[in-house]
This record gives C-alpha cells, sequence and structure tokens, in this order.
C-alpha cells in the first residue's frame, strides 16, 4: 500500500490562486520561476516522489537503517534513490548561483519538501537537514567556508547535520558540556557526545558536514558561551576532495518509535576538528538560522502526514462495505455500503481534509515571507516579512504537527481493525509521525516562544501586523453575502484574540507563571484562528471561480464544502482553547509536587 499521489491541483490552487506566487516571483526578479518552469519542477518532482521514493517507505520503515563498527548502511533503495535525486540537480535548486545553485525561490523548495515528505519522510531527512546547514553557512561563514562547505551541500555530494542535543539536555542549552580546545592552526578540538541527530551517519554521501555547538575554554556560563563549529566526518583535502578521517564517530543508533528508515545517532566527538562559524560565544545565535529552517521543514511534517493518512483513508472509505447507511441504502446491489456514507467517517476524513490543505496554505505563507525576506527591494519590505515570519513560524511548527498528528490517527481509524495492521501503512503514518510535535522545540517550547518572545514582548506589535491583515480583509468582504458567515466569525474572533493576550499579558505582570499556563491553548487557538483566515481567502477565490464559470466545478465546490466544514465543525475548538486559558495557573500551580502521588 505505497500509492501516494502528489496533489498538485490543491498546490497550484494554494501557489496561484490563493497566495499569487506568479506575481510575487515577478515583483521579487525571480525570471526563472517562470509559470513554465514552475509547472516542470513541479511535475518532474511529482513523478520522483511517486515512482522512487513512495515504493521504499514501508519498506525502508521494515528493513530500517543497520550500525556495524561505527558505520550505518541505509535501507535497501535508499542510496540509489538519493543519486537520483542529486543527480536531477534537486539539492541546489533554492540556492544561489556563487555557490553552485539555480538561484530559484526559496518557496520552491518547500513545495519540493513537502512532495517528498509525503512520499517518503524517513528518506527525505536526509537531505532535509543539509538546508539548514547550508542556510547556516550562507548567513555565517566565511568565503573559505562557503568556498569549501557549501558548495559541497548545495551540490548533495556532501549533507548537513544539527548537532545540539546531549544525554543530560535537550532543549535547555545552557548546560551543554562538548568543549572547543584551540589548536595551534586556527581549528578547534571538538569533544563530546551528542545525541538524537537525525542522518548523522549513513552510507548515501560522500561526506556528512556536522553542524555542532560546543564551550570554548574561557567561555561564560549559560546559553551566552555557547559557540558553532563545523566538524565534517571527513577532513576535506585542499583540492575538495575528502580526506582523512576526523575524529567523530557514530557510538550507535537510537530504537525509535518510528522514521525507521532515517538513521538517529549517537555521536561521539573526540577531539575532532573543528572550524569556528561566526563570533566566539554567539553560537545558539547562528544556530538559531539552522533551527528556524528546521521549524518550517518539521511543519511541512505535519502536513504530509495528513496528506499521506487523508489519500489512504479515502481510498480505504471507498471501497470498504460495512453496514447500511441510515438514510437508505446506497449500494442497494452490494452487501453493504462503502463506509464513506457514514457520517462519523466523513467527520474523520473530512478533518484530515481540512488540515492537510489548510497546512499547506500556512506553510506556503510561511514560504512566500522567506522569499520576501531574502528578494524584497527595500529594507521595509524585507523587515514586514521578517516580522510575520517570526510570528507565524511558531505556529506553523507546533500547530500543524499537532493537528498532523491528530489526522494520521483519524486516518488509521478510518480503517478500524485493519488500520493497526503493519500492511496498510497506516500505522507507519502515525508512528512516523508522533516525533513532529517533539523535534526542534516541543509545541509547549514554541507556544513560549510565541506568547512570551513574539506577543507580549514586542507589546502585541507582532500579533497586530497579522490581525491587521484579517480585518482588512473582513473589511473588504463585508457586502460579499457568500462571505458573510466567515467574516462575521472571523470579525468576532479576530477581536477575541487581542482580548485574550491583553488579559494574559495583565496577569503575567502580577504572576510570571500565567504565560506558562496559558501558552499551549494560546498557541492552539492562535493556530485556528490563522487557518480560518486561510480558509474563508480560499472559500473567497472559489466562490469567484464559480461566478466566472469553470470545468472544474467539482474541485471548487469541495473547496467550500472544506471551508464550511472548518467554520462550523472546527473552529468551535478556539472557545474550549479560550476558557482554558483563561482560568489561570493556579489550577495547574496549586498542587504541590510532593503531592503528586499514586
Amino acid at each position: 500500500m505505497s500509492e501516494i499521489k502528489i496533489p498538485l491541483r490543491d498546490m497550484r490552487f494554494s501557489m496561484r490562486e490563493l497566495l499569487n506566487w506568479d506575481q510575487h516571483y515577478a515583483a521579487l526578479g525571480y525570471e526563472d520561476a517562470s509559470p513554465d518552469v514552475v509547472d516542470a519542477i513541479l511535475e518532474e518532482g511529482a513523478k520522483f516522489c511517486e515512482n522512487v521514493l513512495a515504493p521504499i517507505n514501508q519498506s525502508g520503515d521494515q528493513q530500517g537503517c543497520t550500525w556495524k563498527d561505527g558505520e550505518v548502511t541505509t535501507p535497501d533503495g535508499f542510496k540509489e534513490a538519493y543519486q537520483q535525486f542529486v543527480e536531477a540537480g534537486w539539492p541546489s535548486m533554492p540556492h544561489d548561483v556563487e555557490v553552485g545553485g539555480q538561484g530559484l525561490p526559496h518557496s520552491l523548495g518547500t513545495i519540493l519538501s513537502e512532495m517528498v515528505g509525503t512520499a517518503n519522510w524517513s528518506w527525505g531527512m536526509y537531505p532535509g537537514l543539509s538546508h539548514g546547514a547550508m542556510n547556516t553557512l550562507d548567513a555565517h561563514g566565511t568565503d573559505e567556508q562557503k568556498e569549501t562547505y557549501l558548495t559541497k551541500l548545495v551540490e548533495g555530494t556532501w549533507t548537513g547535520t544539527m548537532c545540539l542535543t546531549e544525554p543530560h539536555c535537550g532543549t535547555d542549552l545552557g548546560i551543554l558540556r562538548s568543549k572547543a580546545e584551540p589548536n595551534d592552526d586556527g581549528s578547534y578540538a571538538i569533544s563530546g557526545t551528542k545525541i538524537f541527530i537525525s542522518a548523522g551517519e549513513h552510507d548515501m554521501a560522500e561526506n556528512i558536514v556536522h553542524i555542532v555547538l560546543a564551550r570554548l575554554p574561557d567561555a561564560p556560563a549559560g546559553t551566552k558561551g555557547i559557540s558553532l563549529f563545523i566538524v565534517p566526518k571527513f577532513l576535506p583535502n585542499a583540492d575538495g576532495s575528502v580526506g582523512e578521517r576526523n575524529g567523530v564517530t557514530c557510538g550507535s543508533l537510537e530504537h525509535k518509535m518510528g522514521i525507521h528508515g532515517n538513521a538517529t545517532a549517537v555521536l561521539n566527538f573526540d577531539g575532532a576538528k573543528g572550524f569556528l562559524i561566526g563570533p566566539p560565544n554567539k553560537g545558539l545565535n547562528c544556530m538559531f538560522t539552522f533551527m528556524n529552517t528546521a521549524r518550517l521543514g518539521t511543519a511541512l511534517q505535519g502536513v504530509a502526514h495528513a496528506e499521506a493518512g487523508f489519500q489512504k483513508s479515502l481510498a480505504y472509505a471507498k471501497d470498504r462495505l460495512q453496514m447500511r447507511s441510515l438514510s437508505g441504502p446506497k449500494n442497494p446491489e452490494g452487501a453493504a455500503d462503502p463506509i464513506i456514507v457514514h457520517p462519523d467517517v466523513r467527520r474523520m476524513l473530512l478533518t484530515q481534509k481540512a488540515f492537510a490543505e489548510g497546512g499547506r496554505m500556512l506553510v506556503l505563507l510561511c514560504a512566500k515571507q522567506v522569499d520576501r525576506s531574502n528578494a524584497a527591494e527595500t529594507e521595509e519590505e524585507r523587515k514586514a516579512a521578517d516580522d510575520l515570519l517570526a510570528f507565524l513560524t511558531p505556529i506553523a511548527k507546533a500547530f500543524l504537527t499537532e493537528t498532523g498528528y491528530e489526522s494520521a490517527n483519524l486516518g488509521l481509524q478510518c480503517f478500524g481493525g485493519h488500520g493497526y495492521i503493519a500492511e496498510w501503512g497506516m500505522e507507519q503514518n502515525v508512528r512516523d509521525s508522533r516525533i513532529s510535535t517533539i523535534y526542534e522545540g516541543t509545541t509547549g517550547i514554541q507556544a513560549l516562544d510565541l506568547l512570551g518572545r513574539k506577543v507580549l514582548m514586542t507589546q502585541g506589535e507582532l500579533l497586530r501586523n497579522f490581525t491587521k491583515v484579517v480585518h482588512k480583509f473582513c473589511q473588504a468582504e463585508l457586502d460579499n453575502e457568500a462571505l458573510a458567515p466567515y467574516v462575521t466569525k472571523l470579525q468576532e474572533l479576530n477581536k477575541e484574540w487581542g482580548e485574550l493576550t491583553m488579559n494574559v499579558g495583565v496577569k503575567a505582570m502580577e504572576n510570571p507563571d500565567e504565560v506558562g499556563a496559558a501558552s499551549v491553548d494560546y498557541l492552539m487557538y492562535s493556530g485556528y484562528a490563522v487557518q480560518a483566515y486561510l480558509w474563508a481567502l480560499a472559500a473567497k477565490v472559489a466562490n469567484e471561480k464559480l461566478a466566472e464559470g469553470t470545468s472544474e466545478e467539482d474541485f471548487y465546490r469541495s473547496k467550500l464544502a472544506t471551508a464550511r466544514f472548518y467554520f462550523d465543525r472546527i473552529l468551535p475548538r478556539t472557545a474550549t482553547h479560550a476558557a482554558a486559558m483563561q482560568s489561570g495557573a493556579d489550577n495547574l500551580m496549586s498542587l504541590d509536587a510532593e503531592h503528586f502521588v499514586f
């Protein structure tokens, strides 16, 4: 059951009809990203993902990665698929021409990443981590470092990793222990152990470039004393070829719940030669370039698992015969009706559909801001894009992975007992999706970032930047009778969003725990609100297309039905989140730790 179809029609809807990417590319000067070129990229990317990656998804899960004497072998077909990926030039697509890239917009890379992730998330993590390494080197590396490492990463012959976590510290990087001792030649000897390193060791590329956090000998305590280093698996020769083995080895692979096709490594650095990126003791600042790339990549994971689960459960629901419809037989010639006729199955399918398509809209909205941040003409435009991206990133990462995991579970549920059986691939989708809410900062960490740093610490400025967009949309559509149900609810939600923010902020001035107590509910409320705006915008586009006359009536009517479902069935969840966040911190903190008993 490896069949996956890349949803090109819906991707084009979000890209072109909802977010106007053709005009967006023209305005930013991306002349090579013409509609014809974009269409060719979409078609070829879909073929590669459907025909090469999807068929090795389930077998990769079953076979997994194997470790022997510090070396890792990936599942059958993974290495060969990666060579095809590199030969086709896919890794270089969204990177600068000066370092060997194709100079195409970042957002096109995002579309490709969604395709890859939907077809085979485990495989996609190998090239996926490389983009974070590339962006970090591009932003903070020296010209020599870019020439040595960035060109090889862009080419795809080398891959990259992010090495933060240690056995005793996860999110709290201020207590990491890895050390960096200066060498006489200007390099550093890196020592320590890193865990949970995705794609940390494998046989798919000739070299692996680790981006590593460590402490210099005279570093101050805490996060202010962390520096960032390049530590390659093999040291490069002067001509750019692979040289001697560096002092970094894979001690073992983690035994995980899912994503078995990706090597999650324990890496031991034993005096490995490393090279400083950026200023000393400013490593965490530099690493945020990598982390923000990875957060948006993880948001895509939520969309990918929602899409994969929806496709498979939809096909099953149309085929599986079980019971009769309560409103009368719909398949009178058969022994029973297909389960898609039952209201609760419809609820599960529409929830997955709403989250997959709504999640795609949100990720592509974020990708559009990355383009604008990189290439907009004025500093004012670039800052506006940066601010909107800063606000949306924690929402996209946390909300889309939470709803992606929910969707994966609903996909399994549609299969009944068969969903729990490995051959259908639904239990793999659930297992693979579970890590997404933990990757790159848990939902709780993203929620603190959103409410604490992005909203309250900016006195609500970043929130207002977005709510103004929603307000202008509502004002423009006040007389649009077809959109009245959406506009009315959006206006109410927009007003309540600001009020809830103010209430939490006032309480937090007396008790800082109020921020942590409200944060996850605040983030989820924000996610539902952002998607409500996007679904209202989608309904507007769909209504306009139907009014104009179109040969794709079914597609646009499906959009309208899904928007209605989202507003009627999903958006009311905001009321629960609002009530919970307003209930305060006392119901969480009044029970002393020693009184938690069993």
